[in-house]
């Protein structure tokens, strides 16, 4: 139950927010301003740590070996600890069609807030920097590192033209093919030649035909990256990347050996060798812990915002996320918060114009406190400690 300390304690916080709104507001336009993609993110990394440390806390650099990932912790060793993941990687071309400069903003200010009252609730923040969201698997690399040893639950906010409880964040798993044949001149003796880019086509082709044969749930979505390097030579190589995707683990599996079969099949009527690498860092499915959520729907009321199902509205955002693995790990959340207008798509020109935008603005300052109140929630009540941890268990 929510007490007068614990709703004083929000007040502090949310006005320690309200001091630095500023710094938050502008640390995010700069973010915007400098796109960086996977594991080049030494600007934003630069620039949150430096944030960081001017707040007066000690963070680690460079954190679990990964050069643009950080960590800082405050309060009570051995307590209660929550974790607040900043992102801050950034799309090629349309920069940060994401959103991640919004989530990086509004997990600093979280952070720096809940560690203003930790010491007085008896309880832990921990503040973590993880690169390389879109395809990198930041997350993953750190928790297989000792990110989450101690970490008993962890939160952060994705941009969206909604607010929503959660976003549909599916299972997925890259794979690169590369076909090889033979070259020859296309012109003089084409009969010579095996045609890599005829087998990465038709390998094109047959998972464009398997497309109608799969759940309404699943997706698959590929390119070319390789298919020649003129139209008078036979190409000998060819390269596409796919991604599978699948609500669950369980049903990425045969999914994948299906693509693969398509894949293959390329190559055998073109008489090419087939050569497929699947990453090696898939993304889970996102479970979010009811009890915490609850908790972050109470506290967005509190600034003034409405977070609804996407199933009761059937505006669902779906995606794929390195949460995803953190929530198979602690209890997680990863709701939505509205940085544009209703129908606004994520990476899209039109969604990275908007996170740059008042409404942005507004959703580094809202998401910042209601991370920061759902944080203290979960040090003041133990009711709210042992709800997360049975949800977590009976997932």
């Amino acid at each position: 139950m929510e007490n007068s300390s614990t709703e004083s304690l929000k007040h502090e916080a949310c006005a320690y927010i309200d001091r630095i709104a500023d710094e938050l507001i502008e640390a995010s336009h700069q973010i915007h301003e400098h796109p960086e993609l996977n594991y080049a993110e030494h600007f934003a990394h630069d620039l949150l740590t430096d944030a960081i440390e001017r707040q007066g806390h000690a963070v680690d650099r460079g954190a679990y070996d990964i050069p643009t990932a950080f960590h800082a912790s405050a309060g009570v060793q051995g307590g209660p600890t929550v974790a607040v993941f900043c992102e801050y990687d950034a799309l090629p071309e349309v920069g940060h069609a994401c959103g991640h400069n919004v989530i990086a903003a509004a997990g600093l200010g979280a952070g720096l807030a809940a560690a203003t009252v930790a010491e007085r609730l008896g309880g832990r923040v921990v503040l973590f920097g993880s690169p390389a969201e879109e395809g990198g698997g930041g997350k993953i690399r750190m928790a297989k590192r000792g990110a989450l040893n101690g970490i008993d639950a962890a939160m952060m906010v994705h941009p969206a033209d909604s607010d929503l409880v959660r976003m549909d964040a599916i299972a997925i798993e890259t794979l690169t093919v590369r076909y090889e044949g033979l070259a020859a001149h296309a012109a003089a003796a084409p009969w010579a030649g095996r045609n890599a880019l005829d087998a990465a086509v038709l390998g094109y082709q047959a998972v464009a035909a398997l497309r109608q044969h799969i759940q309404p749930s699943e997706r698959l979505h590929g390119i070319f990256t390789k298919g020649g390097t003129k139209a008078n030579i036979v190409p000998h190589e060819a390269e596409m990347i796919w991604y599978v995707r699948s609500p669950t683990m369980d049903g990425l599996e045969p999914l994948k050996q299906r693509v693969l079969s398509c894949l293959e099949a390329g190559a055998v009527a073109t008489g090419c060798s087939c050569h497929v690498e699947w990453d090696d860092q898939p993304y889970s499915d996102m479970i979010d812990n009811g009890p915490l959520v609850a908790s972050y729907v109470q506290n967005a009321a509190a600034v003034g915002r409405t977070v609804v199902d996407p199933r009761a509205t059937g505006r669902a955002v779906v995606g794929s996320t390195d949460m995803g693995n953190i929530s198979y790990l602690v209890p997680s959340i990863h709701p939505m918060i509205k940085v544009a207008g209703t129908g606004t798509a994520i990476h899209t020109l039109d969604f990275a114009s908007w996170a740059r935008g008042e409404h942005g603005d507004r959703a580094v300052i809202d998401g910042a406190k209601i991370m920061a109140m759902t944080t203290i929630d979960y040090w003041a009540d133990e009711t709210l400690r042992n709800a997360t941890s049975a949800a977590f268990a009976a997932r």
